[in-house]
């Protein structure tokens, strides 16, 4: 129960970031969330939009691996967010790391322990 958890809050963040940077980027949120100035969140509207789609895909294969209890797809898709989290971190902004790549690295860590407990016992 503790890794679904985990991986739903996973799936939830990503969520989130969807709809911020597809619905809210160039909105007073978006821009205080992002640290962006008007002119910038307008000139990069479409950019960020394409982000939060890829986000929502990252989201859409987190729920499908909860759903079909499918463990490969709850690893695949946690990893995908974890290298997405680093190169965001050090491409974009430092913490990225710790509000994506944290969170679904302490995820992938209690779906591949709960993984190895259950086939041991």
């Amino acid at each position: 129960m503790i890794p679904r958890i985990a991986v739903a809050l996973v799936a939830i963040e990503h969520v989130y970031i969807l709809v911020l940077e597809m619905f809210f980027w160039n909105k007073p949120l978006g821009m205080k969330t992002f640290n962006t100035t008007q002119a910038f969140a307008d000139a990069s509207a479409s950019l960020a939009a394409n982000q939060g789609l890829y986000n929502g895909f990252l989201a859409a294969g987190l729920f499908w691996g909860l759903f079909t209890n499918n463990r490969t797809f709850k690893i695949f898709f946690l990893a995908c967010v974890i290298v997405a989290g680093v190169f965001g971190g050090l491409t974009a902004a430092p913490k990225i790391m710790l509000t994506q790549a944290l969170p679904a690295a302490i995820a992938l860590a209690l779906v591949l322990w709960f993984g190895r407990k259950s086939a041991q016992g």
